[in-house]
């Protein structure tokens, strides 16, 4: 679908044509947004997606960080939420409101300051509100639904709604969240706790994320979901994959879980060595391993589509 900006609603914030999108997502590799949309404020981007044809489709993106965008880029619109969602404010003694574009450091270190604990695990995924909310992000024990009271969503018509959490759907790293909706902020609580002590926790936790990962590379987080009863990077160490390379796309040594850019792997690089490590965990040991990364956007070429279209996805 062709879109030129005549044929798309006014704004207040930046909207940019043939954005590259490469740079916005830690693999630092992908095409480019047909539109990057930017809003002012919630109303903003309202207003936009009352207005915007129904037909085009609208996808979030956060901080990339658990995102593969293909290298034929992602048709429509992207909304990239920036510093006028990024706050976050105290409303009571255990409660915090979060704009949908705040990270999971600045949540965690504002709850911190406040007193509250139980948010710590926050500290370690690399990530913002919108997409722990989505996901229902989680680290070290913890998920978001353990510390979500709502969430502020503007759904692809346009509309403003207020979703409490069991509206939500929390699975394992799955909400029921409609496609296309985009959170513009949440309310996380906590329990009181000494600010001391959670500092503590959150440097315990910042210390073993360094030890175990490798958070200096060029990456795009946890890979696949743990199985039922299983660890994805013990299911991948066992299939022979640890170092194993597509171009200059790696699994990770230090991590099995974890899929690298060497430095010029494409998406396809990516994407195609991810799929050969579930290939390879199918033969081994019967398990199938789903994505728990994000996977985006169109193929950049036939070819590309069709070495995985034999893969069930």
């Amino acid at each position: 679908m062709t879109l030129a900006a005549t044929s798309l609603p006014a704004v207040r914030g930046i909207l940019k044509a043939d954005a590259p999108l490469g740079p916005l997502v830690w693999f630092k590799a992908g095409g480019l947004a047909q539109w990057l949309f930017e809003p002012k404020d919630a109303d903003d981007l309202s207003d936009f997606l009352r207005d915007l044809d129904p037909a085009i489709p609208v996808m979030a993106l956060g901080l990339g960080s658990n995102l593969i965008v293909r290298d034929g880029g992602v048709p429509g619109v992207v909304v990239r939420l920036g510093k006028p969602f990024a706050k976050v404010e105290q409303v009571d003694a255990t409660t915090l409101r979060c704009g949908g574009g705040a990270s999971g450091i600045l949540v965690s270190s504002t709850a911190r300051d406040a007193g509250i604990a139980g948010l710590e695990f926050l500290r370690s995924i690399p990530g913002t509100v919108g997409g722990f909310v989505r996901m229902n992000g989680g680290a070290y024990g913890r998920e978001t639904c353990d510390i979500l009271v709502e969430c502020e969503v503007v759904l692809r018509s346009g509309e403003r709604v207020t979703l409490p959490l069991d509206a939500l759907g929390y699975t394992y790293r799955h909400s029921s969240l409609p496609q296309g909706a985009v959170v513009v902020n949440a309310v996380f609580r906590g329990i009181p706790g000494e600010p001391a002590t959670i500092q503590a926790e959150m440097d315990r936790i910042a210390a073993a994320r360094e030890e175990s990962q490798p958070l200096r590379s060029k990456t795009g987080g946890s890979t696949f979901k743990n199985p039922d009863g299983h660890k994805a990077w013990a299911l991948v160490d066992e299939a022979g994959c640890r170092g194993l390379k597509l171009g200059d796309a790696q699994v990770s040594e230090k991590h099995t879980n974890f899929l690298l850019n060497l430095g010029e792997a494409t998406s396809g690089d990516i994407e195609a060595l991810g799929e050969e490590v579930r290939r390879r965990v199918k033969a081994k040991s019967g398990v199938e391993l789903e994505w728990e990364i994000q996977r985006v956007g169109m193929f950049a070429d036939n070819a590309d589509q069709n070495s995985l279209l034999g893969v069930k996805k």
